[in-house]
C-alpha cells in the first residue's frame, strides 16, 4: 500500500483497481485499472453506469491532488501511479509510461483534497427533500496530512441526465470540534428501507440517521 509505487511497482500486483469475479466460473478480470485507491462502488440509477470514490495520491501539498468520483468505464485506465486528473504527470514516478499516460482518462468530478472519500450512494426514490433527491451522496473521512483539514463530513453532489451538475452541498457537518479534533468520521452511506439515510461513524462508533421532514424541500 504505497503513495505512488516508491516500493517498486512488482510490489503492486492487483492493486489500484476495481476487479470483477464471476460467481459461477469462479474467474476474475480487471474491469478498469490506474485507480489508485477506489473505495465506494454504486450503480448510477438511470443510466446504469458504475460510478466509485478514490483517493488521490499524497505528499505534493495541501492542494494537490483532488481526491474524486468518476465514472468507471470498462477497460478504462486513470493514470495511477504515472500521471493523475488525467494525463498530468508525476515526475517521481520514474521510469514513465508514456505510452499509458497517453490513454489516461480524466475523472468526472473532484471533491476536494485529501478528504479520503469513502463511501457513495445515489439517493434516487429517496424520502429526503427534493433538494437531497436525484445525486450522489459521499462519505468523507478526512484528511490526516493537510493543514487545514479538509473533509469530515458528508457532502451531496447533485446529478442531472446522468452527471454531476453544480458544486458540492455539505449534507452532514459537526465532526470536527473547535480546534480540528475529530470527534466522528464518516465511513460509508447508504439508504435505508425508508429511504433515509445512513452513515457509519468509525471514531463516534455509531450510525448517524438522517430523514425528511413532511412538507419540507
Amino acid at each position: 500500500n504505497s503513495n505512488v509505487g516508491e516500493n517498486g511497482l512488482d510490489k503492486e500486483t492487483g492493486r489500484a483497481a476495481i476487479w470483477e469475479y464471476t460467481l459461477a466460473t469462479k474467474q476474475m478480470r480487471a474491469f478498469a485499472t490506474g485507480l489508485r485507491n477506489p473505495n465506494g462502488l454504486a450503480f448510477e440509477p438511470t443510466g446504469g453506469a458504475l460510478w466509485t470514490a478514490v483517493n488521490e495520491r499524497d505528499e505534493i501539498g495541501s492542494d494537490l491532488v483532488p481526491d474524486y468520483v468518476t465514472s468507471v468505464k470498462e477497460g478504462g485506465f486513470y493514470g495511477w501511479p504515472y500521471s493523475y486528473w488525467g494525463k498530468r504527470v508525476d515526475e517521481r514516478v520514474q521510469p514513465q509510461k508514456p505510452d499509458l499516460v497517453a490513454k489516461a482518462i480524466a475523472p468526472d468530478y473532484a471533491v476536494g483534497t485529501h478528504t479520503a472519500s469513502l463511501g457513495i450512494a445515489f439517493s434516487h426514490g429517496s424520502t429526503l427533500p427534493a433538494a437531497w433527491t436525484g445525486g450522489l451522496f459521499v462519505a468523507q473521512h478526512g484528511s490526516w496530512n493537510r493543514r487545514p483539514k479538509s473533509g469530515y463530513k458528508v457532502i451531496y453532489v447533485p446529478f442531472k441526465d446522468g452527471n454531476p451538475a453544480g458544486q458540492p452541498v455539505d449534507a452532514l457537518t459537526g465532526f470536527l470540534d473547535a480546534d480540528e479534533r475529530a470527534q466522528g468520521r464518516p465511513v460509508g452511506v447508504i439508504l435505508d428501507r425508508t429511504w433515509s439515510l445512513l452513515v457509519s461513524d468509525d471514531v463516534g462508533k455509531v450510525i448517524w440517521r438522517v430523514s425528511g421532514l413532511a412538507g419540507t424541500q
